[in-house]
């Protein structure tokens, strides 16, 4: 009988991870997997549009929870998500990463007594003013299993009181994706509309000169309008000397136009405003870049992998690694400048691969998951 493993996704990040272990489960003998989208991201530009690039099929389930606070999402995800567990029996189920969806559906298993995995464990920011840091906390307290990036991560687990027994690193399923679909986002598009201007860019025509990506949603720098005022005129100083294309999180255009800061944007020929991106898009956008300047966590693996400079405007980051080994540093806001100037003469942050950044931890996964 086939060992029956729910797969947990509901936000944009856990769809690159959750991809390549989709293709490495199907067809297989011994385990049968069952998708279950929460809808934690539920527009199409945030989800359904990553499904279709990614080649995933489409979900089995969707609770389709959508938007809320963060105690009515996690308690609408925990409502669903028990009676799919109770309707479906499973031996196993597998969470990814450090969203809502994370945390809700592995508690709803430890009160049904279901074992849980927890992919992407182990990761500690130390800042528990984040709600990221808040779910690991409370994901690995109760998960049976950990499925780890790096070693730093085990090393935590071990420090927290897990057995090593129950600790498996197998590596980074973004990388997976990563390298799965390099080549492809290659010849994807690439003119995109600029917001508010009227205009297109063409990212073929100024990747020959060089150009920078940016994304930035936290809270601690788009929700505070002084230090959005600030991030806006370090953003404008740099476009003047290289464009900045910024495929902009709606929260973070939504608080630019509350504070009134569009106009002074506008007025910076080259910060590149266009909507979010799908992933091939994206990913195209990135390895073409000659820099990112960022708050996010996925794209400091993404750099890491493609060793392309990474600037970091975080006092801290859950994926240490990228910043001893690879190609990523923090940086504060006051630094900005300083560091883009480093990289524009040639002396950005190198790096090297971690332990299994390789594409190959999807089939590490499965066959772990075959044993236990």
């Amino acid at each position: 009988m086939k060992k029956k493993i729910l797969l947990v996704v509901g936000a944009r990040p856990n769809f690159m991870k959750i991809a390549p272990l989709m293709h490495a489960l199907q067809d297989n003998p011994h385990l049968e997997a069952i998708l279950v989208h929460t809808g934690q991201h539920y527009d199409n530009q945030m989800s359904g549009r990553f499904f279709e690039e990614l080649g995933i099929p489409a979900p089995h389930i969707n609770l389709e929870v959508g938007s809320a606070s963060h105690a009515q999402q996690t308690a609408r995800i925990m409502m669903g998500f028990e009676q799919v567990c109770l309707d479906e029996k499973p031996d196993f189920v597998l969470v990814v990463g450090d969203v809502n969806s994370t945390a809700a559906c592995t508690l709803v298993a430890a009160k049904l007594n279901i074992k849980s995995i927890h992919y992407e464990a182990g990761l500690r920011s130390r800042d528990r003013s984040m709600p990221e840091e808040i779910n690991r906390l409370v994901t690995d307290a109760i998960s049976d299993y950990f499925f780890t990036t790096s070693v730093d991560a085990d090393d935590n687990l071990l420090k927290e009181g897990v057995s090593a027994d129950q600790i498996f690193m197998v590596g980074n399923l973004m990388i997976d994706t990563l390298e799965a679909n390099l080549s492809k986002a290659q010849s994807s598009t690439q003119i995109f509309p600029l917001l508010n201007k009227g205009e297109h860019i063409n990212i073929a025509d100024i990747a020959k000169a060089g150009y920078g990506v940016m994304t930035f949603h936290r809270p601690s720098n788009v929700d505070n309008k002084e230090i959005l005022t600030q991030l806006v005129s370090i953003w404008g100083a740099i476009s003047e000397k290289i464009p900045l294309v910024f495929p902009i999180h709606p929260r973070t255009y939504k608080n630019i136009q509350q504070f009134g800061l569009l106009d002074k944007i506008n007025q910076y020929e080259h910060l590149l405003l266009i909507e979010p991106l799908g992933y091939l898009e994206f990913i195209h956008l990135v390895s073409n870049a000659t820099f990112a300047l960022t708050d996010s966590g996925g794209i400091q693996e993404e750099t890491t992998h493609l060793n392309i400079p990474c600037l970091t405007v975080r006092p801290n980051t859950e994926r240490p690694v990228t910043v001893w080994e690879g190609s990523n540093k923090l940086i504060q806001l006051n630094d900005i400048e300083q560091e883009i100037n480093l990289i524009l003469q040639g002396n950005g942050k190198k790096g090297t691969n971690p332990k299994y950044w390789d594409g190959k931890t999807a089939q590490r996964i499965v066959a772990i998951l075959e044993t236990i």
